[in-house]
């Protein structure tokens, strides 16, 4: 077998394989042979068919059979001697075989991945937050919860900002109620600002048994794209203006929140613990980022089609499960630089991980099984659980693979340290 390939464009190679006559031949008269024992022809006995007869039935067939079998086999042990592996599916082309012809001889096109050489990892720059939870971070956070627990009690006056009052609603556009828009004893927070712009706004100063009509502007973006952007009116009658009764911070209210023994002081320990979980969690999580952002950044490389071809497949279908099924014309286009991104990325860490032999460690999968559980209030039972759950467990590996890169990539970076908050980790404002 004579095997060429040349590289047609970046990553895409065109190898022509050339198949001896012989070993056709061959094969093709070892089939009709066997064809000649089973075939059953009107006029001859079973296993009687001379060979002439069979290779005029079936010669074509058999032929045509052989030689796409051999491409297939012979492409595949191609790619073995020339030490390429093929990214997606490959484009096969046979030329036709003249009689006088050497051999069987086809065409491959395909996309090859590409030889990655790391940049020195010593050239990272990564900045990690440094964070002390203080006590004011656990008050405020003790205050939040505390106005989670807030009771309302009716009241005979006209409503204020931070009131909420209890309607029944209508809209309408052009004068025509519209689907969603229609609400009985519908309890609204005002100055919570959970409605569309206006709508809370106008219910300040209103009062029980009160009925007014709202003017308000669905915003351009608002999600559901017929509304978006018209003007309606809203047909509202108030049935309760309600104050809001915050619950007094004590060891009374401490055990409400589950906390047996110990008081307002065991609650407030407990916060801070739950605190401190969330923030070595959200810091390990934009830690990771900026070093896959890193990996990204000082590797680039070129990447094959067909695997982001898949991936694009995979983002529209976690798109149309997310909404539904509701959205069906989706352009691939809106995915393809994320699609790019994660295929560059996924194949720059498989190179660290083999150059490296990074394996994911028994303990680090422990720590994130314990780390998963810990939020639960029976962590052993689901401890078990996962460890006999192969499925869950083979995820739980890979993501400890992952885990274990960053923690590799990290030693060898140049990590500073940055002082942040508590509130600026927890609730990035948008860029």
């Amino acid at each position: 077998m004579q095997v060429s390939v040349e590289t047609t464009s970046g990553l895409e190679r065109r190898m022509t394989v050339e198949v001896p006559k012989e070993k056709i031949e061959q094969e093709v008269q070892t089939r009709l042979k066997n064809l000649a024992h089973r075939a059953k022809l009107d006029g001859f006995r079973p296993g009687k068919v001379p060979m002439k007869v069979i290779e005029k039935r079936y010669g074509s067939q058999v032929q045509q059979e052989v030689m796409g079998e051999v491409m297939q086999s012979s492409f595949y042990e191609a790619l073995s001697q020339e030490k390429l592996v093929p990214a997606g599916q490959p484009h096969i082309e046979p030329k036709a075989m003249a009689e006088d012809a050497s051999g069987l001889e086809f065409t491959a096109t395909f996309e090859v991945y590409p030889e990655i050489t790391l940049s020195d990892m010593n050239q990272l720059s990564i900045e990690k937050p440094a964070v002390e939870i203080t006590d004011q971070d656990i008050d405020d956070m003790v205050e939040t919860i505390r106005k989670q627990q807030t009771a309302y009690k009716a009241v005979e006056r006209k409503s204020q900002s931070g009131d909420r009052v209890v309607i029944n609603f209508e809209g309408k556009i052009d004068g025509q109620p519209f689907e969603g828009g229609k609400a009985e004893e519908y309890p609204v927070e005002l100055g919570a600002n959970r409605m569309i712009p206006g709508f809370e706004e106008q219910l300040v100063g209103v009062e029980a048994g009160q009925e007014t009509t709202l003017t308000v502007n669905f915003p351009d973006d608002y999600h559901a794209a017929n509304l978006a952007g018209k003007a309606a009116t809203f047909d509202v009658t108030v049935h309760r203006v309600e104050q809001p009764e915050l619950p007094e911070l004590d060891d009374e209210f401490a055990t409400k929140m589950g906390v047996k023994e110990g008081g307002l002081q065991a609650f407030r320990d407990q916060v801070k613990e739950n605190m401190q979980r969330e923030l070595d969690n959200t810091i390990k999580k934009q830690l990771k980022q900026k070093v896959m952002d890193a990996l990204l950044k000082n590797n680039q490389i070129e990447v094959p089609k067909a695997p982001v071809d898949n991936e694009i497949h995979a983002l529209i279908e976690q798109r149309k499960q997310s909404m539904g099924q509701q959205q069906t014309d989706i352009d691939p286009v809106v995915f393809e630089e994320q699609a790019r991104q994660r295929v560059a990325l996924g194949l720059v860490l498989s190179e660290v991980i083999k150059q490296h032999d990074i394996k994911a460690s028994p303990a680090k999968i422990r720590e994130i099984v314990e780390g998963i559980a810990a939020s639960y209030e029976t962590p052993e039972e689901v401890i078990k659980y996962y460890y006999g759950n192969t499925q869950r467990m083979n995820e739980i590996e890979n993501y400890a693979l992952e885990e274990e890169v960053v923690d590799w990539v990290l030693s060898q970076a140049n990590v500073t340290e940055k002082k942040a908050t508590f509130d600026e980790i927890m609730n990035p404002k948008p860029a």
